[in-house]
């Protein structure tokens, strides 16, 4: 289900419908029962967490966060996740382009007994518009996969890839 409202989100952004915030935008397409982390959170000294980049390979190849794990989106493994990470209490950070997919990622988790799990609000775009380092295969990269050129309005800062 949230699959196809990402689908659609897509279309209409296609044509030009607009939103106003960031916020705007996550309040209309989540449902916020998985709680945000912001980027200055995430990004403090003491904030320790396992990192899952809930995007597709060619989004994680391009950019991601130090240390994420791809557990991607349309092919996402609940039971590979759940084998590595055995214990439920840990502190899991889900992301993605801007926090829809990871909402639903983490949703995911969240039913199977996960209880210290959070979605980045504004995901890998928040995080490099805010002056933090994304890397790819080869270390740090300017480069940031913006899922598409209408996603792309919400990365102000980088280099913008889409495929």
């Amino acid at each position: 289900m949230k699959k196809n409202i990402l689908y659609l989100f897509v279309f209409f952004t296609s044509i030009s419908f607009a939103q106003d915030s960031l916020s705007d935008l996550l309040k209309k397409y989540n449902t916020e029962n998985i709680p945000y982390i912001t980027v200055q959170e995430l990004a403090m000294p003491k904030t320790e967490a396992v990192l899952l980049d809930s995007r597709e390979l060619r989004e994680y190849e391009t950019s991601h966060l130090k240390n994420a794990i791809h557990v991607g989106y349309d092919n996402f493994d609940l039971n590979s996740v759940t084998k590595e990470l055995t214990d439920k209490s840990t502190k899991i950070v889900v992301y993605c382009s801007l926090g829809v997919r990871s909402e639903d990622i983490a949703e995911q988790l969240k039913e199977v007994g996960y209880t210290n799990i959070y979605n980045l609000f504004g995901g890998i775009f928040e995080w490099k518009n805010n002056n933090y380092t994304v890397y790819n295969t080869e270390g740090e990269t300017e480069d940031v996969h913006t899922f598409s050129k209408e996603w792309s309005k919400w990365l102000l800062k980088g280099i913008k890839i889409y495929d």
